[in-house]
């Protein structure tokens, strides 16, 4: 309703213009709008739910309760959680030869297969980069080893590194080498179960090499070949700086690999692959933490362990981003 106004002289009341009148309220949102702006807020977590839900499931939750068994004892087939023991599983194996022995072996089992299986695939990778004949195929090629199972790799290798019938021990014979039990010693055979993993990782990580190489601008090749640059020098010069974030990962990723590293050495032992050898030679933490959970039936200790495990795991992670922070700066720079 209009609002009237009265004139000084007692006239009539007049209205006022339509311009001083009080705007009316305006309409809120439809419950469309409101859906539709319900719908673009929420839509994103609904999509990624489920891998959260999972993760919580099938990642959290083991992780939480592996670390609060680690602090109980408690035996294979025993219901509940144990009795209460804090930190005595973690102190035990401090005091463990055993252990350390483990954690050695996996060191020395990592270094021997990451340090040629990294250099390998960057040369397989410099070469497939440049214009061969089938490159295809070799692409294709270098990658099968990676599509073959760990089980049948290791149980071919077996054969060929076996003492009185394999063909490695056939070979040294020819150059006047006597034979090697492979199985017995140390050194042997974590060079034995390095070459296992080294052969089936190899053309997995040159693929790798090889994308990031092509994404290298080919100017920089062209200006280094107008300057006289050999191949070789290219390569040094321009392929390797280019390319280092990726030869980063690939020695994180290898690292991470050589901790967990299991099949290979379980299956490359037979009957004493769980102990990693008659004298613990090739254990790595994975057979420690497998033949204390399951063949002795501590499972409070090898709870320990794989919590351990994964505290080395976090450690390699840390290391791996204080380095690339610092290259980031030194570019930077």
């Amino acid at each position: 309703m209009a609002t009237s106004v009265t004139t000084a002289g007692g006239g009539p009341p007049q209205t006022p213009p339509a311009a001083h009148r009080p705007a009316p309220p305006s309409p809120g949102p439809s419950w469309r709008s409101r859906l539709y702006r319900l719908d673009l807020k929420a839509s994103p977590y609904a999509y990624v739910a489920p891998f959260f839900a999972c993760f919580a499931a099938f990642g959290l939750f083991p992780l939480i309760y592996t670390g609060w068994i680690s602090l109980h004892r408690l035996s294979l087939g025993e219901s509940g959680t144990g009795d209460w023991r804090g930190f005595d599983n973690y102190t035990r194996l401090w005091d463990s030869d055993q252990f350390w022995g483990a954690l050695a072996n996996t060191f020395t089992l990592g270094v021997i297969s990451t340090v040629p299986q990294l250099m390998m695939a960057l040369g397989l990778a410099h070469l497939l980069n440049y214009q061969l004949r089938a490159r295809t195929f070799f692409r294709v090629a270098i990658l099968a080893p990676y599509a073959t199972s760990i089980a049948a790799a290791s149980l071919v290798f077996v054969q060929l590194f076996g003492y009185d019938a394999g063909i490695v021990n056939e070979v040294l014979g020819w150059f006047g080498f006597g034979k090697v039990d492979w199985q017995a010693g140390k050194w042997p055979a974590q060079i034995a179960i390095s070459t296992i993993v080294t052969w089936r990782w190899t053309g997995y990580n040159a693929l790798i090499y090889l994308a990031a190489m092509q994404a290298v601008p080919g100017d920089l090749y062209e200006a280094a070949a107008i300057d006289g640059a050999s191949r070789w020098r290219q390569f040094v010069s321009v392929t390797i700086p280019s390319i280092r974030p990726t030869i980063l990962f690939t020695i994180v990723v290898s690292t991470i690999g050589a901790t967990q590293l299991f099949g290979e050495p379980l299956l490359f032992g037979g009957g004493v692959g769980v102990s990693g050898g008659s004298a613990h030679q090739y254990q790595t933490l994975s057979l420690y933490l497998y033949e204390l959970g399951w063949p002795n039936g501590q499972l409070g200790r090898a709870a320990a362990v794989a919590w351990v495990m994964l505290l080395l795991l976090l450690l390699i992670g840390a290391v791996q981003a204080a380095v690339a922070r610092a290259n980031r700066t030194k570019l930077g720079a």
